[in-house]
């Protein structure tokens, strides 16, 4: 019987996830693109230095207000009319958001756009999260999750040489090289949403790829789980009354100040402690995305393996954080690189166990709303990231002390993380799970 389910869930990964990772892959894309535009955007604004690195942290983290305002009611909305219109909608909306970049030409527009993205993409990664709830067990969420959120770190890796090069067009046919940049890769996220309005199951029932034998052990198996973890049937309020998903929430802000913080500033990090070219920033800023990707897989394994996610979220903050305060110090560019790959390394390592953890809380409509109050709350880490280090380094004239800072950041969230207790419904009965319903995905209400 194991056996057999594990086939099914090799077949569901082999469906789902490569489509799912080139969806993530493209709204990374055009979420970060903005730290290449970045190289360019000063002499756009025609502002001092100075002045510069205040906007530019402000308008890379107004995007996260956006997102936040909207996520839950996005989430709740995927969760009752079904994965494949919402997240088709999400995707189609943000690349027009995303291509219409090009037209901003002061830093208003930009706080505008950057906010609007936000809106746009609300509720696509959560609700990511909760599609895979409907199709995985929570012993494989840290592999699965951690699979999908390395196309995040590959889509850096592959993006960066590109958005380089793209800068590079400067001046071809009267347009910036920020302008193609932002124009084309926002194209994308349109052709795979219709893509995904097409092809996309909202659940397990409506997969005509799973046999109903392989449906009925997937379901059965869903089922089983949400009744050892059905204590008291709680719902969408007590999922914001929850002290346990508010200690989530911290962690994932934390988590997302010191990513962000790093990946929107990284290419004029780079530039600062090099004299390189935009293509060369474009490779090198690629190599702690691939260094990143791998440990993201190896971590997720090895908490999938074990059963184990606080400590795997924990001594991958405090390695994170090693990587910042070394990078801070290093006497030259090859070994400040080494340290900002393990330090980013360090910060994505904790996706997988952190949302296996957070999953393995919640259920039903308390995991639409739950997941998406998380991830909210966690990405306004996004806003203050880059904005702390955009004031650090207007006031020092220094990134050290900026990413000094995202390493202290990181150093409490590990202390956050270990006052976690164990998983909720094991060696922890005392934790009050919230579950309001024992259906697996929208239709089964």
């Amino acid at each position: 019987m194991q056996s057999a389910l594990e086939g099914t869930l090799k077949k569901i990964s082999w469906r789902l996830i490569p489509l799912l990772f080139l969806c993530y892959i493209i709204a990374y894309i055009d979420r970060i693109n903005v730290s290449f535009a970045g190289l360019q955007l000063q002499k756009a604004f025609g502002v001092d230095p100075a002045a510069y690195y205040r906007i530019f942290g402000w308008g890379t983290g107004l995007f996260f207000v956006g997102y936040f305002l909207f996520e839950v009611p996005s989430n709740l909305i995927l969760h009752r009319i079904g994965a494949r219109i919402w997240i088709a909608r999400i995707m189609v909306v943000w690349g027009v958001v995303s291509s219409s970049m090009m037209f901003i030409k002061h830093p208003a527009g930009f706080f505008l756009m950057r906010f609007l993205l936000g809106v746009a993409e609300a509720g696509f990664f959560p609700g990511i999260i909760l599609y895979l709830t409907y199709w995985f067990p929570s012993s494989d969420r840290a592999r699965t999750v951690a699979l999908f959120s390395t196309a995040a770190t590959l889509s850096g890796f592959v993006n960066s040489p590109i958005s380089g090069k793209l800068l590079q067009f400067d001046g071809f046919k009267g347009l910036a090289g920020w302008q193609w940049l932002f124009l084309l890769e926002g194209i994308p996220a349109v052709i795979v949403g219709m893509v995904i309005l097409c092809v996309l199951p909202d659940g397990p029932r409506k997969a005509r790829w799973l046999s109903a034998e392989e449906k009925g052990r997937l379901l059965s198996a869903l089922e089983e789980e949400n009744k050892i973890s059905s204590g008291r049937r709680l719902g969408v309020r007590d999922a914001f009354a929850s002290g346990r998903i508010w200690l989530l929430c911290a962690i994932y802000f934390l988590l997302n100040v010191g990513g962000y913080g790093f990946e929107m500033w990284l290419p004029q990090i780079i530039r600062s402690f090099s004299n390189l070219t935009e293509f060369k920033i474009g490779l090198l800023n690629g190599i702690p995305y691939i260094v990143t990707t791998i440990v993201m897989v190896l971590n997720g394994r090895h908490s999938d393996r074990t059963g184990e996610r606080r400590w795997h979220v924990a001594v991958s903050a405090l390695a994170g954080a090693l990587g910042f305060i070394a990078s801070a110090h290093a006497p030259n560019m090859a070994l400040s690189l080494a340290a900002l790959a393990l330090a980013f390394a360090g910060v994505k390592g904790m996706v997988g166990p952190f949302w296996a953890l957070s999953t393995a809380s919640l259920s039903g409509t308390a995991a639409a709303a739950g997941i998406a109050w998380i991830n909210s709350v966690g990405n306004l880490g996004g806003f203050v990231g880059p904005t702390i280090v955009g004031y650090i380094k207007q006031a020092t004239g220094s990134y050290a002390g900026a990413v000094t800072t995202l390493g202290c950041a990181l150093v409490v969230l590990a202390s956050l993380a270990i006052m976690l207790r164990p998983e909720p419904g094991k060696s922890d009965p005392s934790y009050m799970r919230l579950h309001q319903s024992s259906s697996v995905e929208p239709s089964e209400k």
